[in-house]
């Protein structure tokens, strides 16, 4: 008899707020705001069954994934875009010394000015990990924004443009399912809370 082999799910988790994202600032490794890390504690959110928990290596998501309760394995593949020499910068300041580098950066996803990653780079990798789990059961992975944005971008096939124009609140939830040949998205950026119980459990 065929064996039943649970589907394949990600399930990305954005981390709690940090002062840098309400600055509008290229983040470095700094933690959660204290009230953030609260509020996420105060979710009491409660994990679905999941073959795997995996977590970014960053502060920001490790306490994320602590105040969610979850185990903490570190995948570097959900690692934070590398922002280069604009990392701790706010983006006013940024576009003060950099206008050119700053329109390139959002217009053309190729580029990288700041001499870090590129939105292409960024999409590629979280791509490769993507098509990695097919088969590997319900994961869960707390990790940044960006990297979600990215993997949005990889599912849906979308023109690497679609990046800039995908918000993906902090503490949300975006849920991706794999059928045997693509992968689909099943929602994005939903609060963690408004998740019922027929999305939350293994189907």
């Amino acid at each position: 008899m065929p064996q039943n082999h649970p589907p394949t799910r990600l399930t990305l988790i954005s981390h709690a707020a940090t002062d840098a994202q309400r600055r509008a600032t290229f983040p470095l490794d700094e933690p959660l705001e204290a009230a953030a890390y609260t509020k996420a504690v105060e979710l009491g959110w409660r994990s679905p069954q999941a073959q795997q928990i995996l977590c970014g290596p960053e502060l920001r998501t490790r306490q994320t994934a602590e105040a969610l309760r979850l185990p903490q394995e570190i995948s570097q593949a959900l690692r934070d875009c590398d922002y280069g020499r604009w990392a701790g910068q706010n983006l006013d300041e940024v576009h003060t010394a950099d206008p050119e580098g700053v329109r390139k950066w959002l217009t053309d996803p190729e580029i990288a000015p700041h001499g870090g990653e590129s939105v292409a780079k960024l999409t590629e990798r979280t791509g490769v990990w993507i098509d990695q789990l097919q088969d590997t059961g319900h994961t869960i992975a707390v990790t940044h924004p960006a990297v979600i944005r990215a993997a949005i971008v990889f599912t849906l096939a979308a023109p690497l443009q679609t990046f800039w124009r995908i918000d993906i609140a902090p503490l949300s939830l975006t849920d991706l399912r794999f059928n045997g040949r693509s992968w689909t998205l099943r929602c994005s950026s939903c609060t963690l809370l408004g998740i019922n119980e027929s999305t939350a459990q293994i189907e």
